[in-house]
């Protein structure tokens, strides 16, 4: 069995470094990690325009699927702060999704109620370890529910 993930904290330019390098690896092998934690892993990548600067950001994340739409989930490992990409996409929910080789436009919105924790219990089913990321922070972990624009 897979050892579950551990959020590590790396230096910026390593973890700029990490995330670029895992996104060309995904590119080239039709969303597929072969190297490093994700292999084996689903691991899409989203593009977002930044908050405040409005540039383009994109980020590799572990998502799952509840039907037809992609579900990912803003837990920075547990930190006591929500990732950049969570704010870039609450500021603009139409973002950009590259999931199997595929791209396509993709409205994000956060989940809430009854529909949160049914959500975060779905992806931490699969990914076990955000259960831990949980118990590491007192924020409210965002569950977002990506839905293509046709």
């Amino acid at each position: 069995m897979d050892a579950p993930l551990r959020a590590v904290p790396l230096p910026m330019s390593s973890y700029q470094d990490f995330n670029r390098d895992l996104i060309k690896d995904l590119r080239t092998h039709e969303g597929k990690a072969t190297s490093g934690p994700f292999v084996g892993r689903d691991v899409l990548i989203l593009t977002t325009n930044g908050a405040k600067s409005g540039e383009t950001r994109e980020n590799p994340l572990v998502y799952t699927r509840d039907g037809n739409h992609y579900l990912i989930v803003a837990s920075k490992g547990g930190a006591p702060t929500h990732p950049a990409w969570y704010h870039n996409l609450v500021a603009h929910p139409e973002v950009t999704v590259e999931v199997g080789g595929e791209k396509f436009k993709a409205r994000a919105h956060v989940a809430d109620g009854d529909e949160y924790e049914r959500l975060y219990q779905h992806h931490a089913g699969i990914n076990p370890n955000f259960h831990e990321y949980r118990q590491k922070t007192s924020r409210k972990i965002p569950v977002i529910v990506l839905e293509r624009i046709h």
